[in-house]
């Protein structure tokens, strides 16, 4: 059932929906090989950047999740996007149900901790929506900064599998247990 998109803020960042002025900074990031190098391998198209918004809208409209664009409160700086997918990518053993947290980070915010910042904001949120699923995210064995940021975001690596031909860990996050 779809639900609008909901802002979220943290001490120093906003996440929000995605919106068509977003597009120029969606495409910097997702053309920038040292961004996108352990994640697709190759710089974005204007157009397949273009589809990448338009997949983020969607997944609001259709699903009631999606990403949020991050950026800095203060100075409305473009730091990236964070949020859920569903993208039935055929892995094996699948895991097409759960929710799949992903986060991307523009160069010039990285190793700032915004990343943590925003992902655990993404989280919480998700806690109240899917109190009892598990999220998973899969990230390349070669990307150490996304690694050490789903340790630290409790997650942990549950198999190593293929997506697209090269080798990917699957990290799963277990449903926060109930409070006392």
């Amino acid at each position: 059932m779809p639900h609008s998109t909901a802002a979220l803020e943290t001490d120093r960042l906003i996440l929000r929906a995605p919106q068509r002025a977003d597009f120029d900074d969606i495409y910097a990031m997702w053309s920038d090989l040292a961004v996108v190098r352990h994640v697709t391998g190759v710089a974005f198209t204007k157009e397949e950047a273009w589809a990448r918004l338009l997949r983020s809208a969607g997944h609001w409209a259709l699903m009631g999740f999606g990403y949020w664009v991050v950026s800095e409160k203060h100075s409305g700086k473009f730091i990236g996007e964070v949020g859920f997918g569903q993208y039935k990518r055929g892995i094996d053993p699948a895991f097409d149900e759960a929710p799949e947290i992903g986060w991307m980070l523009t160069s010039g915010s990285q190793r700032q901790g915004y990343g943590a910042e925003a992902v655990r904001a993404a989280l919480r949120w998700a806690d109240t929506r899917w109190p009892d699923d598990e999220i998973v995210c899969i990230i390349s064995p070669e990307n150490a900064p996304s690694l050490a940021l789903a340790r630290k975001c409790a997650f942990a690596p549950s198999r190593t599998t293929n997506y697209k031909g090269k080798p990917t860990v699957v990290f799963q996050r277990e449903a926060p247990s109930p409070k006392d």
